[in-house]
């Protein structure tokens, strides 16, 4: 009885330490700097839906900091067991409580006019280490506020060591859930694989489970899935985008890429037809826009800095063709990092620092917002630390980590 006493006498003091040098950490945010978004062309109506999302760095820690649409600041103590929350996933919840109790990532839900949909994978290990996988499917209809929920094994569990969803479309009643699978292997190859899983809801049971794309590949060399940044990820869309990465890694550990090698595929969820992509024109679609840009199912947009001077690109998925090239009127710097939200008709440019070796900067970061299609500048501003905190002699680094738009 002693030995279990003594236990939890351990246990609670390790908690209290714990929770004792959380309320330190949250608590001495108060004496942190402030910032807010300076306006210098435009209307600060037009922030009425933007948060900026930052860390100050104060010695050892990070501090999250929001800069929201009043221009305020609120810097919030990390919490010890949760993460920040994906305001997307925030909307769905305030909209749809009950539904969304228990989900929480954005890859996995559809929604339309009529419906709110999920799919996501369960992953669990065996002892002899194979693993059992399910789909959580629920379907929520709108109207009358019906709840579908089930559970159903995925075919060929015992190949994969891993699952990921990538995409889920509602099609004709059927849930078409898009996954990257890491396959199972006793011997040196590695095999990568794209699924696209066709669930009946009415029948709840996987009806088809078509493999997209396989690839084998056996170290040093390297295959990796991608797809560009959705920018409205629960949408109804009928094309996706993705890439073939390869690559080798050499002996001293440095990776090297084969540009030739690699390739962008699209998927027509209609038709059922896989392309690949070209891009031999010279304004056309390729791997290295889509890589780094961001797609809305339609058009996809990448930021191009490769004149001196930011552009914003936007080409047609159906077409593969340059449709629009607009200049933003922010002064480029390759050192910079942005963050992209196309929404409302507008793009929303933030360029900000990014983190180099042991070097703190304050440096502002600058905000723009565009028409998408003329590209006449409606805002521009730029974060301001309050004067009343640069007597402040602690130093503290400020740097950009997300742009949200409502």
């Amino acid at each position: 009885m002693k030995r279990y006493i003594c236990s939890i006498i351990i246990c609670l003091v390790v908690l209290l330490s714990i929770g004792t040098y959380y309320v330190k950490v949250a608590s001495s945010a108060s004496g942190l700097p402030t910032y807010t978004i300076k306006t210098i062309e435009g209307s600060d109506k037009e922030l009425d839906s933007v948060r900026v999302h930052a860390a100050l760095e104060v010695g050892n820690f990070y501090e999250p900091l929001m800069i929201d649409s009043n221009r305020n600041t609120n810097i919030r103590g990390r919490s010890f067991w949760s993460d920040e929350f994906d305001y997307r996933i925030e909307r769905l919840v305030s909209e749809h409580r009950s539904f969304m109790r228990g989900k929480d990532v954005i890859d996995s839900f559809y929604e339309d006019a009529d419906f709110l949909a999920y799919a996501s994978l369960n992953n669990e290990y065996t002892k002899s280490g194979k693993m059992n996988a399910e789909f959580d499917v629920a379907l929520l209809d709108k109207k009358d506020e019906d709840e579908t929920s089930f559970r159903i094994a995925v075919p060929d569990q015992g190949r994969f060591m891993n699952t990921e969803v990538w995409d889920v479309q509602l099609i004709h009643s059927k849930l078409q859930v898009l996954t990257m699978n890491d396959v199972d292997s006793n011997d040196d190859k590695q095999t990568k694989e794209v699924h696209l899983y066709t669930i009946d809801l009415a029948k709840k049971e996987v009806v088809s489970d078509r493999t997209l794309v396989s690839e084998t590949f056996t170290y040093p060399d390297q295959v990796e899935f991608n797809i560009p940044v959705d920018i409205s990820p629960s949408q109804p869309n009928n094309m996706i985008l993705f890439s073939i990465i390869k690559g080798v890694t050499h002996e001293e550990g440095d990776y090297e890429e084969k540009p030739k090698d690699s390739k962008l595929l699209s998927y027509q969820y209609d038709t059922e037809k896989l392309t690949t992509i070209k891009g031999a024109k010279k304004e056309s679609l390729n791997l290295d826009i889509a890589r780094s840009g961001y797609t809305d199912g339609k058009n996809l947009y990448a930021i191009d800095g490769t004149s001196g001077k930011y552009h914003l690109k936007t080409f047609d998925l159906s077409s593969e063709a340059l449709t629009n090239d607009m200049e933003l009127d922010l002064a480029f710097n390759k050192r910079d990092e942005n963050f992209v939200a196309i929404k409302n008709g507008r793009v929303y440019f933030l360029v900000g620092n990014r983190r180099e070796k042991e070097t703190l900067t304050n440096d502002p970061a600058q905000l723009l917002i565009a028409d998408l299609k003329t590209g006449k500048t409606l805002y521009k501003g730029e974060t301001v630390r309050h004067a009343a905190d640069k007597k402040n002699d602690q130093k503290i680094g400020f740097y950009i980590s997300n742009l949200e738009v409502k």
